[in-house]
C-alpha cells in the first residue's frame, strides 16, 4: 500500500477535531500543573499524550549523554516497543541523533503502508513493522534550551498515519511537559536547599525534627541518637579544613550505614560536628547495637571518633520531640566526658610509663658501668638497680642449663607493704633475669622491652 492511509469513518475532522485537541491539551496542562514529582509528570504526560495524539501507545523518555531511557508508557505493557525502563542509544537510532542535533520532531511509517520514499527513518520504520504498528512520531522536550527528553507515540494498523498536524500537537504537548519538568526540578532544588545539608547530603535539623514528630505520631517506640565528633578541631588545626570536611563526610557515611541497618530511620546533620539519628518502631537495644556495630566496623580517619547518647520513649518519660533531643544530647555529653576522662587517664599513664622507663635506663646503666667485669656481676648489678628503680623488693639471676633454669644469685627482701606487685622476666640465653616491680600493668611491655635491651648491653660489655 502506498500513500497516506485515510482516517477511519467517524473520525473527528475539521473544526471539531481542532476543538477536541485544544480541550485535551488544556486538561493535560491542568493535570501536569498538579504534579509534584518527575515520576508523576511522566505518568500523566504518557496518559494524555496517548489521548491527545489518538495513539496506540505513548512513551515519555529522558535523554542523558546520548542515552534515551523510558520513564513511563501508556499502556504499560512489557512486550511493547518502548517498555518502561528500557534504554537505547543515539548511535543506534539515527532519528534520535537528529532530534538531539536539530531539536526537531520526526515521523516514520511502516513500509507496509507507504512507499519507500515516505517511510522516514529506516530504523524506526523497521521497528514499527516488527511490532505491528503503522506510524510513529517523536517530539523533543526542551528544558532550559537543552533537549531533556522526548514524547514518543505510535499508532496501530487500524489507525491513520501521523500527519503534520499531529506533529504540531505533539510539540505543543512537549512544551507543556517541559514546563512541568522545569517547575518540578526547581521545587526539588528548593526542597534540597531547605532540607539538605550541602556538605554531607544528610537531612538538616528541620528534617530531623519532622522525622521525630512523625515517629512519635506513629505511637511506636521512638529513639533519638545524638552524635558529636571527637577530634574535628584537631583535624582542622593540624590538617586543614578540607580534611575536616572529609571527616564530616565520613561521619555522614557511617550514619547512612546505620540508617540502612534500621529501616525507616532518618540521619541528619544538625550543624557543626553535631549529628542525629531518629528511629521509629525499633527497640532501644536494637538501635544501640546497630550504632555500636557501625562505629566498630567503620572507624573514622585521622584518629577521630564519635561520642553518642540515646533517648527512647520506652524510658517511661512523657516526651515531646524537644525533650527527647535534650535527653539524647545529655547522654551524648556524658559519653563525651567519659571518653575525655579515659583519654586523659591513658595519656597520664603513658607519660608515667615513659618517666619510669627513663628512670630504669638511667639507674641500670650507672650500675652496670660501676660493676666489676664478668657476666654474673654485671647481671646482678642490673637486676638490683632495676628492682630499686621500679619499686620492687626482690630480684633473681638464673642460668638455663638444658631447659632447667637454676638460680645463680638473688637479692632484696620481700616487702610486706601493700600494693600490686608483678615480676618482669627477660632472657639472654643462657641467662634469665627476674625483677619485681610495682609499675602498672599497662607499662609492662615498655619496661620489658627496655630491660631486654639493657641485659644485652650488660652481657656484651662483660665479654
Amino acid at each position: 500500500m502506498t500513500g497516506t492511509q485515510a482516517r477511519p469513518a467517524g473520525a473527528l475532522t475539521g473544526a471539531t477535531a481542532l476543538t477536541s485537541a485544544v480541550r485535551q491539551l488544556a486538561v493535560a496542562a491542568h493535570r501536569l500543573d498538579r504534579c509534584r514529582t518527575l515520576a508523576e509528570v511522566a505518568e500523566v504526560a504518557a496518559t494524555h499524550a496517548r489521548e491527545v495524539l489518538d495513539a496506540r501507545a505513548c512513551a515519555i523518555c529522558r535523554i542523558e549523554q546520548d542515552t534515551c531511557s523510558v520513564l513511563a508508557t501508556n499502556p504499560d505493557a512489557p512486550d511493547q516497543m518502548l517498555a518502561a525502563g528500557s534504554t537505547f542509544r543515539a548511535e543506534d537510532r539515527p532519528a534520535l541523533r537528529k532530534l538531539l542535533r536539530d531539536r526537531a520532531s520526526w515521523v516514520a511509517h511502516s513500509p507496509e503502508f507507504v512507499s519507500d520514499l515516505e517511510v522516514g527513518d529506516e530504523v524506526e520504520a523497521d521497528s514499527l513493522r516488527a511490532f505491528g504498528l503503522s506510524s510513529g512520531l517523536a517530539a523533543p522536550i526542551i528544558v532550559n534550551e537543552f533537549v531533556w527528553g522526548q514524547v514518543y507515540a505510535a499508532r496501530g494498523v487500524d489507525q491513520a498515519l501521523f500527519e503534520i498536524d499531529d506533529v504540531a500537537t505533539a510539540e505543543v504537548l512537549a512544551g507543556l511537559i517541559a514546563g512541568a519538568v522545569a517547575r518540578v526540578d526547581l521545587e526539588d532544588q528548593v526542597r534540597h536547599l531547605v532540607s539538605d545539608d550541602p556538605l554531607t547530603g544528610l537531612g538538616n535539623r528541620r528534617v530531623a525534627d519532622h522525622a521525630a514528630q512523625a515517629a512519635l505520631d506513629a505511637e511506636g517506640e521512638t529513639c533519638i541518637v545524638m552524635c558529636d565528633v571527637d577530634g574535628l578541631k584537631r583535624v582542622n588545626d593540624e590538617l586543614g579544613h578540607d580534611a575536616g570536611d572529609d571527616l564530616l563526610r565520613a561521619v555522614a557515611d557511617v550514619l547512612r550505614r546505620i540508617q540502612d541497618d534500621l529501616p525507616g530511620s532518618t540521619a541528619a546533620r544538625l550543624g557543626g560536628d553535631e549529628f542525629s539519628l531518629v528511629t521509629g518502631g525499633h527497640a532501644r537495644a536494637t538501635v544501640s547495637q546497630a550504632v555500636a556495630r557501625a562505629l566498630a566496623t567503620y572507624p573514622l580517619p585521622h584518629g577521630a571518633a564519635i561520642s553518642w547518647g540515646i533517648a527512647s520513649t520506652a524510658d517511661g518519660h512523657a516526651d515531646g520531640t524537644r525533650t527527647l533531643f535534650r535527653r539524647a544530647d545529655a547522654a551524648q555529653y556524658q559519653a563525651k566526658r567519659s571518653r575525655a576522662r579515659a583519654a586523659k587517664a591513658l595519656e597520664r599513664r603513658n607519660a608515667e610509663s615513659a618517666v619510669t622507663v627513663d628512670r630504669l635506663i638511667t639507674a641500670v646503666v650507672a650500675a652496670v658501668l660501676a660493676a666489676q667485669t664478668g657476666e654474673v656481676t654485671r647481671l646482678c648489678a642490673l637486676a638490683g638497680a632495676a628492682a630499686a628503680a621500679l619499686g620492687g623488693s626482690t630480684w633473681t639471676v638464673l642460668r638455663d642449663t638444658d631447659g632447667m633454669p637454676a638460680a645463680v644469685a638473688r637479692g632484696g627482701t620481700p616487702s610486706d607493704e601493700p600494693g600490686d606487685r608483678q615480676t618482669l622476666t627477660v632472657e639472654h640465653a643462657p641467662w634469665v633475669v627476674q625483677v619485681e616491680t610495682t609499675a602498672p600493668d599497662d607499662a609492662t611491655d615498655s619496661l620489658t622491652e627496655a630491660l631486654q635491651a639493657l641485659i644485652d648491653v650488660a652481657i656484651h660489655g662483660a665479654r
